[in-house]
């Protein structure tokens, strides 16, 4: 009778865990498909909601800042697409930070009962901001018809920007994902996260009104890098980056990135005894 010899090399489940989330990609895609149908199929609120949330929020940020408090736009940018352009990354953060939060709740049954790389259900709930993001970018297609407004070469570079986003949002999801199985109230804490974040990122302003001094220190905000630059790419010469800034952005969107994902691994394997 052959002898079995089993081998522990340090590091083997690490590395089985990320090629295991290539051979899980079905079930990636099954879960995100099920996701865009629940909030799609059969329904008109969720296009509708897709449409009226960064629609109305520009209006109101237009009066508010634009004509009321009468802050500068970025150039001779009209004030309205100046937010709107800000409001495409804040809006597709803000839902997939809201959708990913309660996943793992929300697939208790399959958690419990199959194995694959649990990282995958949070990220399919991405898909759908990603959806709401490209509804919102057709509108600001025809608002930048409504306007004549042209973009300028940068706007070939977004797709760049949109990359940024996605692993802005991934970051933190997946931190405040691991810590609602545990801490239940979390679902409480995100819709404040949410909102204070809207008044401190610069959605509804410029952010070059923030004074020099205090600029570097506002870019430890990862949104507002990546906010600078999708206007950077859509309004073109109207619009510069503050580079300094830009970079320390990037830097922290790095970090809560790994800061995400070292935690969700740290506690994942408790999850179907917590759930």
């Amino acid at each position: 009778m052959p002898i079995m010899e089993i081998i522990l090399e340090a590091g083997r489940s690490e590395r089985n865990y990320w090629r295991d989330l290539w051979h899980y990609r079905e079930l990636f895609q099954v879960l995100a498909w099920r996701d865009v149908s629940v909030r799609y199929k059969q329904t008109v609120i969720g296009v509708v909601w897709a449409v009226i949330r960064p629609l109305l929020t520009m209006i109101v940020f237009t009066v508010i800042f634009g004509r009321i408090a009468r802050l500068p736009t970025e150039g001779n940018a009209p004030y309205a697409l100046m937010v709107f352009s800000g409001m495409l990354p804040w809006t597709f953060f803000s839902t997939a930070l809201g959708d990913a939060s309660a996943s793992l709740i929300s697939n208790a049954n399959l958690i419990s009962k199959v194995y694959f790389p649990r990282l995958i259900v949070p990220a399919a709930t991405i898909v759908v901001a990603f959806i709401d993001f490209l509804i919102s970018f057709a509108i600001l297609i025809a608002m930048m018809a409504w306007y004549r407004f042209l973009p300028g070469w940068q706007i070939v570079l977004l797709p760049a920007f949109v990359i940024v986003a996605i692993l802005a949002a991934l970051g933190p999801a997946l931190w405040i994902t691991a810590a609602n199985v545990k801490y239940r109230d979390f679902r409480y804490v995100v819709p404040f996260v949410v909102q204070f974040g809207l008044y401190i990122s610069p959605v509804g302003f410029s952010s070059k009104v923030v004074p020099d001094a205090w600029r570097l220190l506002y870019s430890l905000n990862p949104l507002v890098g990546v906010i600078d630059g999708f206007r950077w790419c859509i309004l073109g010469g109207e619009s510069n980056i503050y580079w300094p800034g830009f970079g320390l952005s990037l830097f922290g969107v790095g970090f809560f990135l790994w800061l995400g994902i070292r935690q969700f691994r740290k506690v994942e394997k408790t999850f179907a005894d917590l759930i």
